[in-house]
């Protein structure tokens, strides 16, 4: 649809915007009608949609001259064409690369909002309220940019520099060669400058145009439409303040992620495991957040083969079990206690009477005689022995033939009850005693 090739044109109604009360909107009108595009930009707001839509159909540049048709009709735009039908000057810079750096630099302070240079790659809010206006006339009506039209690129704040600078610029030359992208096979450049082909078209005599279409009024700047951009810009800037500043508190805390990304991941070293050998392998791992941790050195463990290596394990684990199941208090140096010969169970104290018993000998006494009697050699031998009976007085110790008053002692020392109780349990131990032995015996 021809309506495409206007979508985000912009036009001029300079007697309207004179007239404002806004000094510094006046201002920057006046000096884009010094600049010599008033013609190009003020022109009547005519546009033929059938007309537009052949044209780019069948445009085409040849010999620096832009060919077309038009309802069958052939149509041939030159550069004095361009230049004449909407007086633009042909004197000054053709391209924008010649404009000098230090006035790029001088305009950067001029436009600002805050008096320092703005950004060349930051937002158009970084400029006074008339400048931000004139950067959109720009993009839309002159270099005819698809996009954002809140950034601020070189090629727009260039165009705007030739406005600010009052700087000589040869607008017909810039203004025929975008002309000429826009209907380039495999140009980028995106199609407008709908109201100037219209008025061309017109000077071609021979063509049917057909009716006229109205250009939307919201798409000329006048006194109403200007203030309406004010109105909308400075909400916007204070909308984009009031979130710069939340953003700027939000951001003086410190994300969960910053967090999680001042760990360091932890690395490990492996050894390899021979087969004919043994060997530790060390696990190595990176200091963690507030800590440090030195390196473990690699110490190499003394070789030693298959065998020994099993023999060592066994010993180990040999070790290990003997260590679990030893008594706690195994370090600690045995307390022997004393006990009483009647507190000892039977078997010791068997054990210990047998071992008390005196060995009685031919020598001790003269009735233990064997009698040995041997036949004679021929035949069996025969062998007779005998052996004295050892009477119960011989087999009683000392202190078993002690009487009862002497074991019991003298009383006296004992008062009352507690001597009579002491010779009870004396008598009780000695028939024990007695008993005991008769039974060995």
């Amino acid at each position: 649809m021809a309506s495409s090739f206007y979508s985000n044109a912009q036009h001029v109604d300079f007697e309207s915007v004179l007239g404002m009360d806004d000094h510094g909107m006046v201002s920057m009108f006046e000096a884009l009608m010094a600049s010599g595009r008033r013609g190009f930009l003020g022109c009547p707001a005519v546009v033929y949609e059938d007309a537009l839509v052949d044209f780019f159909e069948n445009a085409s540049v040849r010999s620096r001259v832009i060919i077309s048709t038009v309802g069958g009709q052939l149509v041939e735009i030159s550069e004095e064409l361009f230049a004449e039908s909407f007086e633009l000057p042909v004197d000054g810079f053709g391209d924008l690369s010649e404009i000098p750096k230090d006035e790029i630099f001088d305009a950067r302070s001029i436009v600002s909002l805050s008096g320092e240079p703005i950004s060349l790659s930051g937002r158009k809010n970084q400029m006074k309220m008339p400048f931000r206006l004139l950067c959109d006339i720009m993009a839309k009506a002159i270099s005819v940019k698809v996009g954002s039209f809140n950034a601020i690129t070189v090629e727009k704040f260039s165009l705007i520099t030739v406005v600010v600078c009052r700087i000589k610029m040869n607008w017909a030359k810039f203004l025929f060669s975008i002309l000429k992208k826009m209907v380039s096979v495999g140009s980028k450049q995106a199609k407008g400058f709908a109201i100037q082909i219209s008025l061309l078209l017109e000077t071609f005599t021979s063509l049917e145009l057909g009716e006229s279409s109205e250009f939307p009024a919201s798409k000329v700047l006048t006194k109403k439409t200007v203030l309406r951009f004010v109105s909308i810009n400075d909400r916007d800037g204070a909308e984009e303040v009031t979130g710069a500043a939340k953003k700027k508190a939000v951001s003086k805390k410190r994300p969960a992620t910053d967090v999680g990304a001042a760990v360091p991941k932890k690395k490990r070293s492996f050894k390899k495991k021979s087969v004919s050998s043994m060997e530790l392998v060390e696990v190595a791992e990176e200091a963690i957040p507030f800590q440090q941790v030195a390196e473990p050195l690699d110490v190499e463990e003394p070789r030693c083969s298959s065998a020994d290596a099993v023999d060592l394990i066994i010993q180990q684990v040999l070790d290990e079990t003997r260590a679990a199941d030893a008594p706690a208090d195994i370090a600690q140096p045995a307390v022997t206690e004393e006990k009483n010969w009647f507190d000892l169970p039977y078997d010791d104290l068997v054990k210990q009477w047998e071992a008390e018993r005196p060995v009685v000998t031919a020598s001790d006494t003269e009735d233990e005689i064997a009698t040995v009697v041997v036949a004679p050699a021929v035949g069996v031998q025969q062998i007779e022995e005998f052996v004295a009976p050892i009477s119960a007085e011989n087999m009683l110790s000392a202190d078993e033939q002690m009487s009862m008053d002497d074991i019991v002692g003298d009383p006296d020392p004992l008062p009352g009850e507690a001597a009579e109780e002491h010779k009870n349990r004396c008598r009780e131990t000695i028939n024990t005693k007695t008993t005991i032995h008769n039974c060995h015996t």
